[in-house]
């Protein structure tokens, strides 16, 4: 977990290359992964269970890159099934091909290898990976992603002594395969069974610092499910960055982390000399999950002791207060050396609005799960492929209307279409009694409003058109909504997706299509060489060498 060489000190390889015209330009530098992804024991809660790795590691090896980095990444699924590795928050620039999910990619074969080639272009921040298929996400494959400024671009706050990567989610005791037939057998499933701080039980995972030192603690709900609450007994953390954006540096006793999202907090350790509890706990569950690691001084006096420390666990309205008062540092550079308020967001006129409404219910007696009425099915062939061959029959554009209709749930295979350059607002409505998240892959956006009942045009009055954050996974909270700002300036095929994994699974997301006639490469790269070609795309040609 330990940056080596320094926090913000690395060294950059200068890749030249002779362009087709003759003209030599020095790239952004390259950073080389060769995982190999396998089945393992591990024994998270304490039983045997059929785990994913890769290199042997559970969790997943964190990527260490720095903005505008490429990140060349060369995976060996030695499963026995098809496999694929999504990139939450990392925006693919004009490359959906890249993104991981069933929409876009097709599936590594077993016993087969596909090297992704990502930019993480103008980003910085915490974000994570995970599997995006067959529910694999349950057994683990799951690790951080860090992606630091360069050097000259100032960060505000000093650097810290050390910097960790924790993962946080709920977690069952049953083999993703079981949990998985559930599911196809068209069953919930039941409550999950603990909880795990970077793949461990209670008290199993330890985080060394020492006496007066500030440290950088980078947390993600890598859970299926279940909201979870974050707090370090007798300190205080100080939020500094949420996917990507500094924050106004609001100081917090605990931390609502829901699923799918991702924040950074420096924790400084003042206080006396022995080993703390941190404390993960489930919120707004009528049975409350509990795990503990340790925060453990190099001096310690003496092992955890007393209580663990309590924290909210019903209250929504605190979690709204706390979610209102993260805010965007306006006088921070993001990933350019100018002001993240630079991008006045809230002087753009909105060309459309989207309503998103998810509900439950059976369809052809098995549970499933849907927006705006449509329960979503994968195609046969992935969508993205079948827009670049002009395969028709595969998705049709509109599948999914704007707002929600009066229709029972049924299934299709969503895709909605949106204009390049557009920028649109799109409100989540959640008319259920759950907490529920929602991620776009390929974007930022911002958080401009969220609150109880429903949903009108008179509420855009509420919105903070000043400083909004900008994430990428949001949360909705039970009867209630949230609006979001996007600016669609990426074409591709995105995923737009509930972050509750079982629902997700079950038909709770679709595609959004952002388009532009153009085929310049300005504003989107071809298909990459080295794709795969599944479905009705085989036996294509993705483009010469």
């Amino acid at each position: 977990m330990k940056l080596k060489m320094g926090y913000y000190r690395w060294q950059a390889l200068a890749v030249v290359l002779v362009l087709g015209m003759g003209a030599v330009t020095a790239e952004d530098p390259y950073r080389f992964f060769d995982w190999n992804v396998t089945y393992g024991d591990i024994y998270p809660l304490g039983v045997r269970q059929q785990g994913i790795l890769i290199n042997g590691q559970f969790p997943g090896p964190d990527i260490y890159s720095v903005t505008n980095d490429n990140l060349i990444i060369n995976v060996h699924n030695s499963l026995p099934e098809p496999f694929l590795l999504t990139w939450n928050g990392v925006q693919q620039r004009r490359n959906s091909y890249e993104d991981g999910v069933q929409g876009t990619t097709c599936p590594i074969p077993p016993g087969k290898n596909f090297t992704y080639i990502l930019q993480v272009k103008d980003q910085i921040g915490s974000f994570f990976y995970s599997p995006s298929l067959a529910f694999h996400k349950a057994a683990g494959g799951f690790g951080g992603i860090r992606i630091l400024s360069r050097p000259l671009i100032p960060v505000p706050f000093d650097n810290p002594a050390d910097d960790y990567t924790v993962l946080i989610g709920d977690w069952y005791k049953a083999n993703h395969t079981k949990l998985k037939a559930i599911l196809d057998g068209g069953h919930r499933l039941p409550f999950p069974d603990g909880i795990l701080i970077n793949g461990r039980g209670p008290n199993g995972a330890s985080f060394k610092v020492e006496q007066g030192k500030t440290y950088r603690l980078r947390i993600s709900n890598v859970g299926l499910q279940n909201t979870l609450n974050f707090r370090i007994q007798g300190h205080k953390m100080k939020l500094v960055e949420v996917e990507g954006t500094h924050t106004v540096q609001t100081t917090y006793t605990s931390l609502d982390v829901h699923v799918g999202q991702s924040y950074s907090v420096l924790v400084t350790a003042d206080q006396t000399p022995q080993d703390y509890y941190i404390a993960v706990s489930s919120r707004f569950t009528s049975k409350v999950l509990t795990s503990t690691a340790v925060l453990h001084y190099a001096n310690s006096a003496r092992p955890v002791s007393g209580p663990v420390p309590g924290g909210p666990t019903s209250e929504i309205d605190w979690s709204i207060n706390q979610a209102r008062s993260i805010r965007t540092n306006l006088t921070a550079s993001g990933p350019r050396p100018n002001p993240q308020g630079s991008y006045h967001y809230g002087l753009i006129n909105i060309t459309r609005t989207i309503k998103l409404v998810s509900s439950a219910g059976l369809i052809n007696g098995k549970q499933r799960y849907s927006v705006n009425s449509v329960s979503y099915v994968p195609a046969d062939t992935p969508l993205k492929l079948a827009d670049y061959f002009n395969i028709s029959g595969v998705f049709r554009v509109g599948s999914i209307s704007d707002s929600p209709i009066a229709r029972k749930m049924y299934l299709d295979t969503s895709v909605m279409g949106a204009d390049y350059r557009a920028f649109i607002e799109v409100v989540f409505e959640n008319r259920e009694s759950i907490v529920q998240s929602w991620h776009l892959n390929g974007y930022a956006f911002w958080v401009v409003g969220m609150d109880g009942g429903l949903w009108t045009p008179e509420r855009r009055n509420e919105y903070n058109l000043r400083d909004a954050i900008s994430r990428c996974t949001t949360q909705v909270y039970p009867k209630s909504w949230t609006a979001i700002y996007i600016a669609l300036d990426n074409v591709g095929m995105w995923n737009m997706r509930t972050e509750h994994w079982a629902r997700q699974y079950l038909g709770q997301q679709f595609y959004l299509r952002v388009h532009t006639p153009s085929t310049s490469i300005r504003d989107e790269y071809p298909i990459p060489k080295n794709a795969l070609l599944c479905g009705r795309a085989q036996g294509k040609i993705t483009r010469p060498l």
